[in-house]
């Protein structure tokens, strides 16, 4: 059988690396809109109607423009925006979130495709809080880096360009605490107190690891290290995607650096635990134009459609 899709902004950054995995399958008829018509209401709606699946890898605006277009009842959405993410009318595409999310995506025809940075961070702290290590009221700080292509075109033309020698060094953004994926970094772990964020933009062109650390006397009474580590490998053991790596994992400590690049293209999220005896860093590590974006919205594709979550990916 052949699917219609249709990616709605398929010249930007995730439009185009969807359009990449796209290519590929057999089973996916894609529907282009011609270059003078992207910005036509009417021809947009045409296609967002005619397709199975659509895309849409919009600014938020555009992306709630775009769903108002769709009447036909059969076409799925998928939004890479954050206009969704916290919309209860939208099912969260992020199949490893917890057991049943399967069955929501393949039964929603709304589905709001999860932030690169808040992808690694509910990765990391959902299975911890729904085992009751991590309270859902503990204030929790992050820190994620990643590659410039996270900041999409223009920014990606900027390093590129070269000549601005403040882009060699790592630049921490977002200071007024305000990041856009705070709010689905809550509402999909648990977490009641909203926790501090910052990210780092550094001088490649993917890969991002978000890192959280946490003092075993902020935990549940009696957690160790040990009962973290378990947490993850139960919650992750039979899933594709998720890699939970070897407590404070050998490899990466023979080096002494963390290779935040070490997913890149691939669909993999890769789980550490570091720590000592009072200290933990959890981290988690993916390729933020595939599991952190295009490649995790194939994935809710694949699934909504009722093929294996992998194929093409």
């Amino acid at each position: 059988m052949t699917y219609r899709v249709f990616v709605d902004g398929q010249e930007g950054t995730t439009g185009l690396r969807i359009h990449e995995y796209l290519a590929q399958r057999a089973d996916i008829e894609v529907l282009r809109i011609a270059a003078d018509k992207r910005k036509d209401a009417a021809e947009r709606a045409r296609l967002l109607n005619a397709a199975d699946v659509a895309f849409l890898c919009l600014p938020d605006v555009a992306a709630r423009e775009a769903a108002a277009l769709v009447s036909n009842p059969d076409t799925c959405l998928i939004d890479a925006s954050t206009a969704h993410r916290t919309d209860p009318g939208w099912a969260f595409g992020l199949p490893e979130l917890a057991p049943g999310q399967r069955e929501l995506i393949r039964a929603a025809k709304r589905i709001s495709n999860p932030g690169c940075h808040a992808s690694a961070f509910i990765l990391l702290l959902r299975p911890l809080v729904d085992a009751g290590l991590v309270p859902a009221a503990l204030p929790v700080s992050a820190t994620s880096i990643t590659g410039y292509s996270g900041g999409g075109k223009t920014m990606i033309e900027q390093y590129e360009a070269g000549g601005d020698g403040r882009l060699a060094a790592p630049r921490p953004y977002a200071l007024a605490l305000a990041h856009k994926h705070v709010p689905e970094m809550m509402a999909h772990t648990g977490l009641t107190d909203r926790p501090i964020f910052m990210p780092i933009v550094g001088s490649f062109y993917k890969g991002l690891s978000v890192s959280v650390p946490l003092h075993l006397t902020q935990l549940k009474a009696g957690t160790s290290v040990e009962a973290i580590q378990a947490a993850f490998e139960k919650r992750y053991s039979a899933e594709r995607f998720v890699r939970v790596m070897p407590l404070r994992d050998p490899a990466a400590l023979a080096d002494g650096f963390f290779d935040v690049q070490g997913c890149n293209d691939t669909n993999r999220v890769d789980i550490f635990v570091f720590a000592n005896e009072a200290q933990v860093i959890l981290m988690a590590r993916l390729d933020n134009l595939g599991k952190g974006a295009s490649g995790a919205a194939v994935q809710s594709m694949n699934l909504h459609l009722g093929l294996n979550e992998a194929t093409g990916l």
